[in-house]
């Protein structure tokens, strides 16, 4: 009965919950602090995390913003990129047929630009078939944004240098302002002799008032080629090839922007030859695809104060073209050949000649490297032969 009693004594109600909680609300005390540094330091790892994430995602940017600096300068001046990959995917589309017709010819230029590309970067066509499409959208994003920088950049360097240059040589009065575009152009002397079509004569007085007002006659258009294309800034009307592509001003052009700015200040002879072993294995990429010099050094010639690709009545475009025709689809192999020698004018003028190959065995052996070798070679035998 005592057993009863003291059954009774604890309310049921009291006595059940109690049981439940100290079941299931076990736990070692640990101290606020101690949880607090253990929550600080999984938040911290998660940061780490995140911020590892997000550099390895900027390093990829950089790479491919300074990658896409190239596109600009060795691959194409205006064709976008999803245009030359668009004109690549379209031809492997097609089924191979000997009776299919020629491509167009603007589809043979976006293809070789494609080749270009790809040459250029070379890791570009494997990484654009791997990766999702999202990421793939961005990496061309990317390679736009640095190929559109670095064509700011060039048209920037070559504002100021090109004045410099022209009031070198051509000594205007008053001399061109180098941070001032809007007095260039026809309405500038030097420039408007410059960018005179070799067809016509600056010097005349009539010709000079027809193209500033663009009279008929004297519109200047892509269809001509403005007399800085020359050597000494003067055409052969009856051998117009004849010192095309080989005026200071473009080799001055051509240094600042694929060497440095302070090569481009000695142009009268060819390169010293520095390191023209390295330079030579690039120089006939960085030549042949440096045509885009020719357009820039027009574009800082004239008035226009922000790129675009028409300025009057002269459009960019079919003049940019124009030129690459001219180095890669020469019309037969005489043309080719004087491309090729064009090419290596260009390479002297720039890099340089190394006369390295030229030294004859009996040369090399004179030299004092060779000599102090053969007379430490030979005291240390006299002294052998002493002993």
């Amino acid at each position: 009965m005592s057993q009863t009693g003291a059954s009774d004594d604890v309310p049921p109600s009291l006595s059940q919950p109690h049981q439940e909680s100290s079941s299931q609300s076990i736990a070692v005390a640990t101290s606020d602090g101690a949880r607090q540094r253990r929550k600080i330091a999984e938040l911290e790892e998660k940061l780490q995390v995140l911020e590892s994430g997000q550099a390895v995602k900027q390093r990829e940017t950089n790479y491919y913003v300074s990658k896409g600096r190239a596109i600009r300068r060795i691959v194409t001046l205006f064709d976008g990129i999803e245009d030359l990959i668009a004109e690549n995917d379209r031809r492997c589309e097609d089924e191979p047929d000997e009776n299919s017709p020629v491509h167009p010819h603007s589809q043979e230029r976006l293809q070789s630009g494609y080749i270009a590309l790809n040459h250029a970067l070379p890791w570009f066509h494997p990484r654009a078939t791997d990766l999702e499409y999202d990421d793939y959208l961005q990496m061309l994003k990317k390679i736009r944004q640095g190929a559109d920088s670095a064509r700011g950049d060039d048209t920037s360097k070559l504002k100021s240098l090109v004045a410099d240059w022209v009031n070198r040589e051509l000594k205007p009065n008053p001399t061109i302002d180098p941070d001032d575009k809007t007095c260039r152009g026809f309405v500038n002397d030097a420039c408007g002799r410059l960018l005179c079509p070799t067809e016509l004569d600056w010097g005349n007085p009539i010709v000079r008032a027809g193209i500033r007002d663009r009279a008929e006659g004297y519109v200047v258009t892509e269809m001509s080629w403005p007399a800085f294309m020359y050597e000494n800034y003067t055409a052969d009307s009856d051998n117009l090839e004849k010192g095309l592509f080989k005026s200071s001003l473009l080799v001055q052009a051509f240094k600042a922007i694929f060497t440095s700015p302070s090569s481009a200040k000695e142009v009268a002879n060819e390169g010293d030859g520095a390191d023209t072993i390295a330079n030579n294995r690039r120089a006939k990429m960085q030549l042949f695809y440096g045509k885009k010099v020719k357009t820039h050094l027009r574009f800082a010639l004239s008035s226009v104060t922000s790129w675009r690709t028409v300025d009057g009545d002269f459009d960019y475009i079919p003049f940019w073209n124009t030129i690459v025709d001219f180095f890669e689809r020469p019309p037969g192999r005489t043309a080719r050949r004087k491309t090729e020698q064009l090419l290596a004018w260009w390479k002297r003028k720039v890099f340089g000649t190394s006369h390295r190959a030229e030294l004859s065995a009996g040369a090399k052996a004179k030299m004092s490297v060779n000599a102090l070798a053969r007379q430490r070679a030979q005291e240390d035998d006299a002294i052998f032969d002493s002993d």
